[in-house]
């Protein structure tokens, strides 16, 4: 049964639905932060990497000096997915998240 919403029958939209990868991409950056346990050194830096590329692009800063280990190792992760595109980085992000949840639980 429809109840009498006017016109067609649908709400309008006030906005345009943010795109799916978009969407998805968020959601999986709240989801990563309730993971039941530490995901290794190596997937915190696949995650790190591809939520870089995913919102800022190609790496931006210079490469931190050679005592900064922890900040030499994130920005050479993300330094090595220069050239793939923002959405490409959404789904590979998505798909890790994805991975380490079936692995860890939230």
């Amino acid at each position: 049964i429809r109840g009498d919403l006017g016109g067609s029958g649908y709400l309008p939209l006030t906005h345009p639905l943010p795109p799916l990868p978009q969407a998805a991409f968020q959601k999986a950056a709240e989801e990563v932060k309730q993971l039941k346990s530490q995901p290794t050194d190596q997937e915190m830096l696949d995650i790190y990497s591809h939520y870089k590329q995913a919102t800022v692009g190609d790496v931006n800063t210079e490469r931190p000096g050679m005592l900064d280990f922890k900040g030499k190792a994130k920005w050479d992760a993300w330094s090595a997915l220069k050239g793939m595109s923002k959405e490409d980085a959404m789904k590979a992000y998505i798909a890790k998240v994805e991975e380490l949840k079936g692995k860890y639980g939230i």
